[in-house]
């Protein structure tokens, strides 16, 4: 679709139930943020699919999501070629060795050479490759302090939260409800462990997508007329090793991690 004409135009489009789950104060106000371009439209969470792709199309002269992911891949991979990986192995935890930087993803060796080149055990997917070169070359090697926050007390989190509900903690929720053995099956594949009653979860499961950079995975099965939760927690050095745009993708990497995992044993 062409760009809106103002900010009526995407208001019209919205419940006006002002929810304030976008955080904005009323739908109003967020037609008038994705119109000035601070906020996408797909960051409301109450819009159906069908909206959602009428406003996502582009122009045929405009480039796409998937060409603005892998124009930024590509630019991430040259920009490999200029870092001295030898020099960064230590510091991110992992190992330098013919001409290969290699660190563990999800407990599976992956690995980028000083061309930019990627290879793996594991699919090298855009939302795992990215991360992967973002840590490479911005990461701060900082340490895990074992103290967990939230995604939304992130360094810039909160403005991408609703978005990362939906997408990432909502469809993890899914998953988690119908298929009951995919926390034991997170822990044997991929290399995570469990935590016994962490923030009072039901379920609690740690995962290393990155080697210093862990995500916990909390689970709270439904009990006494309540709905089952789950929530993502990162450790508070998390943003000094990434950027928030590859803390999301993630994230959202996760979320379609687990339904194909679920689908493979028959879940749907």
């Amino acid at each position: 679709m062409a760009k809106p004409k103002n900010a009526m135009e995407i208001f019209q489009v919205l419940d006006k139930s002002n929810c304030r789950e976008c955080m904005e104060k009323t739908c109003m106000a967020f037609a008038g943020a994705v119109y000035l371009g601070r906020r996408k439209i797909e960051e409301c969470p109450r819009l159906d699919g069908e909206t959602l792709a009428r406003f996502s199309d582009r122009p045929e002269s405009e480039p796409g999501i998937e060409q603005n992911r892998d124009d930024y891949l590509k630019e991430l991979r040259e920009q490999v070629a200029g870092t001295d990986l030898s020099a960064r192995a230590d510091r991110l935890g992992g190992q330098f060795s013919g001409g290969r930087l290699t660190l563990k993803v999800l407990g599976k060796d992956f690995s980028v050479d000083r061309a930019g080149n990627l290879s793996a055990d594991i699919h090298v997917n855009p939302w795992v490759a990215i991360p992967f070169l973002d840590y490479v070359l911005k990461g701060s090697g900082l340490d895990a302090s074992g103290r967990w926050v939230s995604f939304r007390e992130l360094k810039d989190g909160q403005e991408r939260y609703p978005l990362f509900q939906k997408r990432c903690e909502g469809a993890m929720k899914l998953v988690a409800d119908g298929y009951t053995a995919l926390f034991d099956d997170l822990v044997h594949i991929f290399g995570g462990r469990q935590v016994p009653e962490q923030f009072e979860s039901d379920i609690s499961v740690v995962l290393h997508p990155l080697p210093k950079f862990p995500i916990m995975i909390c689970y709270w099965q439904p009990d006494d007329g309540l709905e089952s939760s789950i929530n993502l927690f990162f450790d508070e050095t998390a943003a000094g090793n990434l950027e928030i745009g590859s803390i999301f993708s993630l994230g959202a990497g996760l979320a379609q991690m687990f339904e194909r995992l679920a689908q493979r044993h028959g879940f749907s």
